[in-house]
């Protein structure tokens, strides 16, 4: 098991998810420590030659380096290159996917906790999930039960506990506000490290499903993902970095008013809200109190009403595409489309005509790999 002392460092907006190059020399053994396992990461296997072209360090500095990766597991010899040039093939290395465990948990979903047991690749090995307790019961117990399940189901050296919660949370891993939860300033982070004897790193549940999206999945470094389940949230990262806003709460769509001509009451208090037309209850309960033939109706004005509110980011922010993440049959199809046709209607034509507005590929799973993602980025710089 991986020692709870080790060096974690803050995830949160302001700093790149990828080492691109050298740095001070003050900096530089972290840094470009980082920046061999990025590129092998990123890349795949490669000789130690390879490392030194495409990182620009030295050959000296690459077998420095590769030799201490290797003694820690995270970086394993797999074989000699085949090559029908003449003289000594090089030997190939690369990221031990396997060799190291994390542990991601979802507090997002409206009826179960769920956690699992991921690779360094993403890979899920392992699932667990629990109930949502009720009102009254002690939620970061459950969620620290679960974990030390989680942990003791890894068989390999455990890298950290990654958790995506509902609410607002600060870089810190404070939970500011998470209504469904009742919470107030809870400091999840420091609770579940100080239980479990863990590295460990929460964020919000839409934080961290788009850096899944960045690194498991086909997003570029312009994203906004857009999380519809109990709620309406969204994770944003511009130019490669996570944007968190001065209080935390960027993203946070789901309570602009979208509607000038009054519009469903949200539980918010107010008339309107995004979240009070595209909520799975809210949107649910609307498909079932109409007909079939009114069915793509409802699911087409849900989607003008998230063009709107997406058209303003895009304009402002220049983003490139927009991933839904939630049920598909909900989601897909219809709506989709008339949230790409509305948000290309509201902005300026000659650039983002080609916005993309297509369904995550990563499912259920979406947060539990993000998760992962908070984990390898705070411990090992990579993403």
């Amino acid at each position: 098991m991986t020692s709870s002392s080790a060096t974690v460092r803050p995830f949160g907006a302001g700093r790149a998810l990828r080492p691109r190059a050298k740095v001070l020399p003050e900096q530089a053994r972290a840094h470009n420590r980082s920046l061999v396992l990025q590129t092998l990461f990123s890349d795949g296997a490669m000789s130690r030659a390879d490392l030194a072209r495409e990182t620009g360090l030295t050959r000296v500095t690459i077998s420095d380096l590769v030799a201490a990766l290797m003694a820690e597991g995270f970086v394993t010899e797999i074989g000699m290159r085949e090559s029908v040039r003449p003289g000594k093939p090089g030997m190939l290395v690369d990221v031990d996917r396997a060799g190291h465990r994390i542990v991601g948990i979802d507090l997002s979903g409206s009826t179960a906790i769920l956690g699992a047991v991921l690779t360094l690749g993403g890979e899920i090995v392992a699932r667990r999930d629990v109930p949502v307790p009720g009102a009254g019961a002690d939620v970061v117990e459950v969620v620290t039960d679960l974990a030390r399940e989680l942990i003791a189901d890894s068989h390999a050296p455990v890298l950290g506990v990654g958790v995506g919660s509902p609410g607002v949370v600060d870089d810190a891993g404070v939970v500011l506000t998470a209504p469904n939860f009742g919470w107030q300033r809870v400091d999840l982070q420091q609770r579940l490290a100080g239980e479990l004897g863990l590295p460990v790193l929460v964020a919000n549940d839409a934080n961290a499903a788009v850096l899944a999206e960045y690194t498991y999945g086909a997003a570029h470094d312009d994203v906004l993902l857009v999380k519809v389940g109990r709620g309406v949230g969204s994770g944003l990262l511009a130019g490669g970095r996570p944007m968190r806003g001065g209080r935390f709460a960027a993203g946070e769509i789901g309570h602009v008013t979208v509607g000038t001509d009054g519009g469903p009451l949200c539980v918010c208090g107010k008339l309107g809200c995004l979240e009070a037309w595209l909520s799975v209850p809210a949107l649910s309960a609307r498909l079932q109190s109409v007909p079939d033939s009114a069915r793509e109706g409802v699911l087409r004005d849900a989607g003008e009403r998230l063009g709107i509110a997406l058209a303003p980011v895009v304009g402002a922010l220049d983003l490139s595409e927009i991933v839904l993440s939630g049920p598909v049959e909900l989601l897909g199809g219809p709506l989709a489309n008339a949230a790409a046709a509305t948000l290309r209607a509201r902005t300026l034509a000659q650039f983002h005509d080609g916005v993309r507005v297509r369904m995550t590929a990563h499912g259920d799973d979406i947060v539990l790999r993000g998760a992962a993602v908070m984990v390898l980025s705070a411990r090992l710089g990579v993403s």
